[in-house]
């Protein structure tokens, strides 16, 4: 896809789990073009406010309203930056824009671009050591948008495949008792003694790590700043970090 920059366009980008130092530079760079950047309201309080930019804040249950305005401003010519942490195609923007696109096949010509981010997954599996290091999967155990019964089969699906697992979204003060949940569907598949580690906060001043049993582990381990990481059958520690052998 060709960028004009005398004409309209969108990118997605990911501003990576916290730290500054972790945005990319090609996310720098397109910020740095922007005439407008559009996202939920805290993501978007990370960017340095300055003339010719327009900062678009909105809650974060108007995804597609979000997007659709994205493709509309640049098809009047805008340099729209749509921002996520993490990276935009990992439970964030990217799939809302092209949601939003499908809807409207009016702005099919607007030139989009998904700037990849680091996901505050993989930036809690660096910290932690390498417990993604052989197959893994990812779930969301937010029921925002899916049902409830479809994250348990999902998570003991995986259990029972042996996967390692990242999981976002584990608990919140609107669904306190849901991962609960989740660790018990973890224990009933067999994965009592896999290690677990508690991931908050990854890259900011407020990051704390803990691993226990799936065994050991309790609801009130997380809350909506942490990612959780299950280890498969293999995974174990060395020393002060966790691993997953290749060969597992």
């Amino acid at each position: 896809m060709t960028f004009d920059n005398m004409s309209g366009w969108v990118k997605i980008a990911g501003l990576g789990p916290g730290d500054a130092a972790l945005v990319t530079p090609e996310v720098m760079a397109a910020l740095a073009e922007a005439t407008d950047v559009v996202g939920y309201i805290p993501y978007v309080a990370r960017i340095a406010p300055r003339p010719g930019l327009t900062l678009h804040p909105s809650d974060n249950r108007v995804e597609l309203d979000r997007a659709g305005h994205a493709l509309q401003m640049a098809a009047a010519g805008g340099r729209v930056v749509v921002v996520s942490s993490g990276d935009p195609g990992v439970f964030a923007m990217a799939s809302a824009v092209f949601e939003a696109l499908e809807a409207h096949p009016e702005y099919a010509d607007v030139p989009i671009a998904v700037l990849p981010g680091i996901t505050a997954m993989l930036a809690a599996a660096a910290r932690a050591g390498a417990p993604l290091g052989h197959d893994f999967c990812a779930i969301n155990l937010s029921d925002n948008l899916k049902p409830f019964d479809l994250v348990l089969r999902r998570v003991r699906l995986a259990a029972e495949g042996d996967f390692a697992m990242g999981f976002y979204n584990p608990r919140s003060a609107s669904r306190p008792h849901q991962f609960g949940q989740v660790l018990a569907a973890l224990r009933e598949a067999g994965a009592g003694p896999r290690l677990i580690t508690f991931a908050r906060a990854v890259s900011t001043p407020e990051e704390r790590l803990l691993t226990v049993t799936v065994d050991q582990a309790t609801e009130d381990m997380a809350d909506m700043r942490t990612v959780v990481l299950v280890g498969n059958s293999a995974t174990r520690r060395v020393g002060n970090y966790v691993y997953t052998p290749r060969s597992a």
